[in-house]
């Protein structure tokens, strides 16, 4: 199975020493492109929702628990204007929907 490298810029406000724009580059494997990725939380009733509905559908993903991965939590942050809902869930085309249902997850794989 091969590895694909997701890179996002996510820019910062700016820092307090230079008030100059900040980029943070975050870097993360993904199983494959052709998987969609979730991020989720282990304590979100949502993201625990869609992952058993996922699992009945047979639709295939890469889990990523963003209290485990800080890059995981930038993306899911840089994809939902700073916040950090569950569960986000990340396609190979770099396209994201946040809360979606087992059947919007599986209607983007077609």
């Amino acid at each position: 199975m091969w590895q694909q490298c997701v890179t996002k810029a996510i820019q910062c406000s700016g820092n307090s020493w230079a008030n100059l724009p900040l980029i943070h580059i975050v870097t993360m494997d993904t199983m494959t492109a052709k998987l969609p990725t979730v991020f989720t939380t282990q304590w979100c009733g949502y993201c625990i929702r869609l992952k058993s509905q996922l699992s009945r559908a047979g639709i295939d993903f890469h889990e990523i628990d963003i209290e485990d991965h800080a890059d995981g939590a930038a993306i899911v942050a840089q994809v939902n204007d700073g916040n950090l809902p569950g569960p986000t869930v990340l396609f190979g085309d770099g396209s994201a929907l946040t809360n979606p249902s087992a059947a919007e997850v599986g209607s983007r794989l077609v």
